[in-house]
């Protein structure tokens, strides 16, 4: 049984000694939340997960979100949360309750999760340094996009949802001086304007903006699926961008699904070589996708000479 076991062992680091030998040197961006959060159990072996990419030579950063921590604490407070077109509108009452949620009790929890699996991390939200520059998001109305509207508008109508924001710029100079350290960057998709005004940022954009700027080898976003579906309920994987815009207009590609596959899409085009959406409900879920021939989620890449 030991030796069985020990072989099995030796295997698995066979497997991944060309992809550690690869990947060394480079950056990984991942976007960490959902059900990934969830248990005790995937929180470790996602800290641990990081802690070995750490050791062997290639640099995790992780960005993290927090919605459904932010919504229990509001319904705590006694805040209703209301949502326009998937995005929480957010007052100044409520923009400080994210802040103490993502850049205070989250942030500190994956940072401590990471020394107690043997790392050392460094947790950040995007106003230090100004690491994420940042404006106020605006959406335009359902019936600004095509639907009926009265006449008498002239301009379509946009929609204030408060301190939700979007990303103007990335300064990476606090990030290079932690990768380039012994610590792992923990970063809470807070971002900050000129005059100082603090925006909450969906997780997923951050990662994909910092996955550029730093020219990342990967990014990956854990998800609460196994990954891109065809309608055969199986996952597709190895997509180039051509197909992937492709998936978009004939409809395969919808819903929820819809923005995480922009944000990698958006992610490769712009120099990112390999983004993956993975299904944080599997232990080990970032290093099986890395460092393994299998992998456990949807790949998408520039193009098919490309593909790894």
């Amino acid at each position: 049984m030991e030796e069985n076991r020990a072989r099995e062992t030796a295997g698995i680091l066979t497997e991944a000694l060309p992809y550690i030998q690869r990947f060394a040197g480079t950056t990984v961006v991942i976007k960490y939340g959902g059900n990934a959060m969830d248990s005790e159990a995937l929180q470790n072996s996602f800290a641990r997960d990081v802690v070995l990419m750490k050791a062997v030579g290639i640099n995790p950063v992780v960005v993290h979100g927090g919605g459904p921590q932010i919504g229990e604490l509001l319904e705590r407070l006694g805040k209703e949360s209301t949502f326009v077109q998937g995005m929480r509108v957010t007052d100044s009452e409520t923009m400080d309750v994210v802040q103490m949620v993502l850049g205070g009790l989250v942030n500190k929890q994956i940072v401590n999760l990471i020394h107690r699996n043997g790392g050392r991390a460094v947790g950040l939200t995007g106003k230090d340094g100004e690491l994420i520059r940042a404006r106020q998001m605006t959406l335009a109305s359902p019936e600004a996009e095509g639907g009926e509207r009265d006449p008498a508008l002239q301009e379509p109508e946009i929609l204030d949802i408060g301190h939700v924001g979007e990303v103007v710029d990335i300064d990476v100079r606090v990030l290079e001086m932690v990768i380039d350290s012994d610590f792992i960057p923990v970063i809470a998709p807070i971002g900050v304007d000129e005059a100082g005004i603090s925006y909450n940022i969906n997780a997923d954009l951050v990662a994909g903006r910092i996955a550029e700027v730093l020219k990342a080898e990967k990014l990956i976003l854990l998800t609460n699926v196994a990954g891109l579906k065809d309608g055969n309920d199986q996952v597709l994987t190895g997509l180039t961008a051509e197909r992937v815009e492709q998936l978009i207009d004939d409809g395969t590609i919808h819903g929820g699904m819809l923005p995480k596959i922009r944000c990698a899409l958006e992610a490769v085009q712009k120099g990112v070589h390999f983004a993956h959406i993975i299904d944080g409900r599997v232990a080990h879920a970032v290093l099986l996708e890395i460092l393994t021939d299998q992998g456990v989620g949807t790949l998408i890449t520039r193009s098919q000479g490309s593909m790894s």
